[in-house]
């Protein structure tokens, strides 16, 4: 696995400026770590919904210590495919999620509270 200061690296080579510049978008995209440290931590913002949210989280564009004006969007995009090899979309890791029986409730909340506010209705207080 890349460790967020090598994807930095990276971006300085593509970009210019310095790593430190790109360092914050990196580790957001790898902060999922913290909750699962195997490479299934990659479906939470490894994706093309993710890389719109870091744009949201950091603004459309940074501006490097070289004066040039990068689009997040396009950091986001070389993050995933350097641990990719491509840019799945969101569909793509939750189509190859199991189903499980938790997932699903057993009783839909609907028919529970059409029931109730039925109840409460034929008896009017």
């Amino acid at each position: 696995m890349a460790h967020p200061h090598h994807h930095a690296i990276s971006s300085a080579r593509k970009w210019g400026g310095a790593p430190e510049d790109y360092l914050a978008i990196h580790q957001w995209f790898d902060a999922s770590k913290a909750y699962l440290a195997d490479v299934r931590h990659r479906a939470l913002r490894h994706h093309t919904e993710g890389i719109f949210a870091c744009e949201k989280e950091f603004g459309p564009t940074i501006l490097n210590q070289d004066g040039r004006e990068i689009p997040v969007r396009f950091i986001g995009e070389q993050h995933v495919k350097e641990d990719l090899g491509r840019i799945p979309s969101l569909q793509d890791w939750l189509t190859e999620m199991p189903l499980q029986a938790w997932m699903a409730r057993s009783k839909p909340l609907s028919k529970e509270l059409e029931h109730e506010h039925g109840q409460e209705q034929s008896n009017p207080a």
